[in-house]
C-alpha cells in the first residue's frame, strides 16, 4: 500500500545536520554546503550507501571528503568511457551503413524485404525520419533543396544523425547474415554484438544523463561469448557490473588499435579505488583484475 509523499524541502545546512546526525563526518561545513549547491543532497547521497550499514548509519570514520573524492572519480569515470564510447559508435555505425549500402544500395534500408519479418521497420523508420525532420545539418538541407525524395535520404546521410538507439534497433532488424558480416570484423559472434550494442546504448544513456556509473547494477547486462568462442563463463561471472563494460569496451577498441591505451588510462583511474575491496566488489573487479585475461594492459585483451 503506498502513502502520500509529504517529505518538505530542505536548506543544505539541514541537509548537511541529516548526514552528520547518521555520522559523517563533515569538518568544512561552509565548503559542503557549496558542495550541495552545485551537485545536489539527492546526487550526492547516492554515493554515501556503501560508507553505510543496514540501518542506514555511517560506518565510524566515514568523512565528507570520502564521499566526495568517490563522486569525483566517477565523474572521471563517465568521461574515459564516453571517450571510448565515442569511437566504437562512430565504428559501429561506419561498418553497418557500409555493410547495408554494399548489400541492397543507397535506399535499402527502407525496404523491409532487407530485414527480419519479427522486425519493426515501420516504427523504426517512423522514429529515423522524425529524427531527420528536426535536424538541422547542413547537409541534409542541401539535400532537401536539390533531391527529390526527402525526408528519404541514403544511408550515409541517415546513419549520421541516427540517435545510438536506432542504430542498435537497426543491426538488431538486419538478417543474421548481414549481422554476422559485421560481427566477424569484431571477433564476434553476431547474436553477442546485438547484446552489446544494447547495453552500450544503456551506458550512454547513463553517461549523458551524468547518472552514477560505478556502483550500478545495469539492467540491461551484455551477453558474452560462449567457451566454444574462447570465452569461459567463469572468466565474467557478473555481467551486470562494471568490470563486464569494461571488458567489452576494451575488446571493440582492440579492433581499432586504442584498446592497450584504453585500458592504461582506466586501469590508472581505477586503482586507488579498487584498492578497497568493497569498492571493487561494487564494480564487479575480480581479484587480480589488472593482468584478468581480459584486460591485461600491456598485452591487449584476450591474449
Amino acid at each position: 500500500m503506498t502513502i502520500p509523499y509529504t517529505k518538505p524541502p530542505l536548506s543544505f545546512e539541514q541537509q548537511l545536520d541529516i548526514l552528520s546526525n547518521r555520522g559523517l563526518e563533515i569538518p568544512d561545513r561552509p565548503a559542503a554546503v557549496a558542495t550541495l549547491a552545485r551537485i545536489s543532497y539527492y546526487r550526492f547521497s547516492a554515493y554515501c550507501l556503501t560508507f553505510k550499514d543496514e540501518h542506514n548509519r555511517f560506518h565510524p570514520g566515514a568523512t565528507w571528503d570520502e564521499v566526495l573524492k568517490l563522486y569525483e572519480f566517477d565523474r572521471k569515470l563517465r568521461i574515459v568511457v564516453m571517450d571510448a564510447m565515442e569511437r566504437v559508435e562512430v565504428a559501429v555505425r561506419t561498418t553497418i551503413t557500409y555493410t547495408l549500402a554494399h548489400a541492397y544500395g543507397a535506399f535499402g534500408h527502407h525496404a523491409p524485404a532487407n530485414f527480419r519479418p519479427s522486425f519493426q521497420h515501420e516504427n523504426w523508420l517512423a522514429k529515423l525520419t522524425a529524427e531527420i525532420e528536426k535536424s538541422h545539418e547542413t547537409f541534409i538541407q542541401h539535400y532537401r533543396l536539390k533531391y527529390d525524395g526527402y525526408p528519404r535520404l541514403p544511408i550515409w546521410m541517415e546513419s549520421e544523425i541516427m540517435s545510438f538507439g536506432s542504430l542498435s534497433r537497426l543491426y538488431e532488424g538486419m538478417e543474421d547474415i548481414d549481422q554476422q558480416q559485421i560481427s566477424k570484423l569484431y571477433g564476434l559472434p553476431h547474436y553477442v554484438l546485438r547484446s552489446w550494442l544494447r547495453s552500450l546504448n544503456f551506458i550512454r544513456n547513463v553517461c549523458a544523463h551524468h547518472s552514477r556509473l560505478w556502483n550500478r547494477e545495469l539492467s540491461v547486462a551484455p551477453a558474452m561469448p560462449k567457451r566454444k568462442h574462447g570465452w569461459p563463463p567463469e572468466e565474467i561471472p557478473n555481467h551486470k557490473r562494471l568490470f563486464a563494460i569494461l571488458v567489452m569496451l576494451g575488446h571493440l577498441l582492440d579492433r581499432q588499435g586504442f584498446g592497450v591505451s584504453w585500458r592504461l588510462s582506466v586501469t590508472e583511474l581505477l586503482e586507488p579505488v579498487a584498492y578497497t575491496e568493497r569498492f571493487r566488489i561494487a564494480m564487479g573487479l575480480p581479484e587480480g583484475w589488472k593482468n584478468h585475461r581480459r584486460w591485461n594492459i600491456t598485452t591487449g585483451a584476450g591474449t
